[in-house]
Formats: structure tokens, C-alpha cells, sequence
């Protein structure tokens, strides 16, 4: 994986003395939710070596795509907005926020990222899904297969405690929903176009499982805390590998060829979701400071530079240049495993995607409403009396 990439490096700096031409001192106001600290400060200390200079804050201070757009939304001091997902993605498009529009920009690599692109809008830079893992030595299932027909079977698998998350909120958390939620989608149900029963599912996987404290559930299961676990796709690797050095007495073990741990199969496939690049337009800006800020977008989401963010980030592009520069042509299994937010939902027009992104609002305001990912399982609310809801109510933010 690691392969060329003083190659890539040597390509990026040519190709910083191309946009110097450009940059002309103005300051880029980005918004992003892939701003952890490491990720946030390489963007502005590359974009720098390429001479451009940016604002970006990090996940201390904006956290989430929530966050983000709303932040955007609410500023209205943006110049381009990278990060978010299909669901986000559609609802900006389609003018759901009322500060926030985007320009029409179709850059030089536009046809390198294949189906991940809103044309001449919006364009891809790197994929990522979720998936569930589990131990298969003796801290997990002893050599047994883990083989689901659905996500949401693992509430019948035996296999407990698993790994759940502690709030509602976060992009990770809300893509493990989608798939939790993926088999049980009703377009006729009050309940947020999902079956009761459904809901029912969801706060068996909350009661079943064991929040740990974790961001994220690769820890835990790196640990033997938990049998079966939930992460997403970028920096899993990377994660395995600083394991063994940071939990010693039983890492996971194998990276592209796992030793003591799997992904479960499910028939149903996993969430995918790409993340985004666009510029948005801002009527404070000037036409050479548009053309900066345009620059600055085909510089960083160019093959080049998303071949570097893969390698520092083991995240995997949407680049089809970048991924077989990275990957040697040699896709990882995580990347290959059937997409299921691109198949259509029964009785509807829609792909799952869609479908999520008409409904997602509605469902954030259920689980919150009903008290779901509550931390402390001694301390868990009273399960609903689900033949007795007011899904019209609970479907709306609370007061």
C-alpha cells in the first residue's frame, strides 16, 4: 500500500507550483466533518505547501455533518464544504438550507471517480462503509462463522455482549442505524417509514449491548471486551495494527489477512456512503477569489492529493486513479462487499439512500424521543409500550 508514494508526493509538489499561479492570499473558509485534529492540520499545512492558505476548525470545536452544515448554513462565511454523505449531499443540493447553494464546477479528473458525483456539482473523495466484525478465537465465537441473512439478526446471534454506541448523534452511528434499520423499511408505516417491529429490533440490539466508553467499537473488540463489533471502514487497518502495540495481551491479529477476527457475512451487503467535495457559493467573494478557491478544490481532491490522504488517512478514494495507485489494484475485501444504500426499497422509487435521507430526520427525533444508546445499562429506560405510541409526536423534535 505504501508503494510510490514519494511518487505521489513528488507529483503533489509540481503540482503546487501550478496553483501558486493562483492562490492570491485569500483565506478559504472550509467546512468538513472528516476534521479530526490529524486530518484537520494536514489540510492546512499541505494547502500551504501548495500555496494556498485555508481555515478549517476541527472536530473540537464543529463535530459531526449536523454540525457542519449547520455551521455553514448559519456563518454564511463559506467557500467550500467537503466531508458530509449522500443524505446531506441531496438535502444541500436540493435546497434544504437556506444560506447554502453550490456553484457549477466540473474539474479535469471529474471522470476518474466514477458513479460518485452530482454532475458538474459535486464530486467524490473517498468511500467509506460501515461493517460489523467479530472475534473468532476465544474471546469471541471459537472458530464459529458469523453468517446473517440481516444487520439486525446479530440481536439473536448469541454472541453478547456486542458493541453498541452510547447517543443517537454522529455520522458513524447514524450509518450503523441505517443498516440496523435496512430490513425493516415500510413505506406505509407512521413510525418514519419503518416497521414497528423494527424499532422493537433496535432497542433489543441497545439492551443487548454494552456502550464501553469507546468512540469507536474497534477498541473494545481489540481489547476482548466485547465478541462482536461495529467500525467503519477508514483507518480499520491502521487501527488493527496500533492495537497490537496499544492492547498487547490479545490483539486482533492480520490486517488484509485476518488471523484471530472476520467481518460478518450478511446476505443484505453494508452501508456505504461517500464524502463529498463542492464549492458553495458566496456572494463575498470576488471571480479571481472563486477561481482560487476552485484551484484549491482540483488540487485537493486530485488524484495526486487523495493518494497522499489515503495513505496518511487508510482511507480509501473515491479516485479510481488514486485507489489503484494506493492498492496496488489489489481492492480490499471491506471495499467490495455488496453496497446496499443503492438498491431500491420496495413500494418506492427510491434507493435506500434516498429513502434514509427523506426519513433520517424523523428517526434521530424517535430514538431521542424514546430514550435509545443510553450509556449505562443498569440505568436503561423502561422499553415503550410499542402498541400504545404517538409515532405523529414522536416523529417531530421534542419541545
Amino acid at each position: 500500500m505504501k508503494k510510490w508514494l514519494c511518487v505521489v508526493l513528488a507529483a503533489m509538489m509540481a503540482l503546487s507550483l501550478v496553483s501558486l499561479a493562483s492562490a492570491d492570499g485569500y483565506t478559504i473558509r472550509i467546512y468538513s466533518n472528516s476534521n479530526d485534529p490529524a486530518r484537520t492540520q494536514w489540510v492546512i499545512d499541505h494547502a500551504a505547501e501548495a500555496g494556498f492558505t485555508v481555515s478549517m476548525d476541527n472536530n473540537t470545536v464543529i463535530s459531526g455533518d449536523t454540525a457542519a452544515i449547520q455551521a455553514a448554513n448559519e456563518n454564511k462565511d463559506g467557500d467550500l464544504i467537503f466531508g458530509l454523505n449522500e443524505t446531506r449531499w441531496g438535502q444541500l443540493l436540493d435546497g434544504k438550507y437556506e444560506n447554502l447553494s453550490i456553484i457549477d464546477w466540473t474539474p479535469s479528473w471529474a471522470d476518474e471517480v466514477g458513479e460518485y458525483k452530482y454532475d458538474g456539482k459535486a464530486y467524490g473523495l473517498v468511500v467509506q462503509n460501515v461493517l460489523m466484525l467479530y472475534r473468532n478465537d476465544e474471546f469471541g465465537t471459537n472458530g464459529e462463522e458469523l453468517h446473517f441473512e440481516h444487520w439486525a439478526d446479530i440481536v439473536k446471534s448469541g454472541y453478547s455482549p456486542w458493541y453498541r454506541q452510547g447517543k443517537v448523534g454522529g455520522t458513524t452511528n447514524a450509518n450503523i442505524n441505517s443498516a440496523m434499520l435496512y430490513s425493516f423499511t415500510d413505506p406505509e408505516s407512521p413510525a418514519g417509514g419503518i416497521s414497528v417491529e423494527g424499532w422493537k429490533t433496535l432497542w433489543a440490539y441497545c439492551a443487548g449491548g454494552t456502550f464501553t466508553g469507546d468512540s469507536y467499537g474497534i477498541d473494545p473488540l481489540i481489547r476482548g471486551d466485547v465478541k462482536v463489533s461495529t467500525m467503519y471502514s477508514s483507518s480499520l487497518y491502521s487501527k488493527i495494527e496500533d492495537g497490537e502495540v496499544a492492547f498487547p495481551d490479545h490483539p486482533l491479529k492480520g490486517t488484509l489477512q485476518p488471523e484471530n477476527w472476520n467481518i460478518v457475512k450478511i446476505d443484505d451487503g453494508t452501508y456505504y456512503i461517500a464524502e463529498y467535495i463542492g464549492i458553495l457559493d458566496n456572494p463575498a467573494r470576488s471571480e479571481e477569489e472563486t477561481e482560487t478557491v476552485k484551484a484549491f478544490a482540483e488540487w485537493f481532491a486530485s488524484a495526486e492529493t487523495q493518494a497522499a490522504w489515503s495513505e496518511e488517512f487508510d482511507s480509501f478514494p473515491c479516485n479510481t486513479v488514486a485507489a489503484n495507485e494506493v492498492y496496488e489494484g489489489e481492492i480490499p475485501v471491506i471495499y467490495t462487499l455488496k453496497n446496499c444504500s443503492l438498491t431500491t426499497v420496495p413500494g418506492t422509487d427510491m434507493t435506500y439512500a434516498a429513502y434514509v435521507a427523506a426519513h433520517s430526520a424523523e428517526w434521530t427525533n424517535i430514538m431521542s424521543n424514546l430514550g435509545f444508546y443510553w450509556q449505562d445499562n443498569s440505568n436503561a429506560p423502561a422499553e415503550p409500550d410499542w402498541d400504545n405510541l404517538d409515532w405523529a409526536t414522536l416523529t417531530q423534535k421534542a419541545e
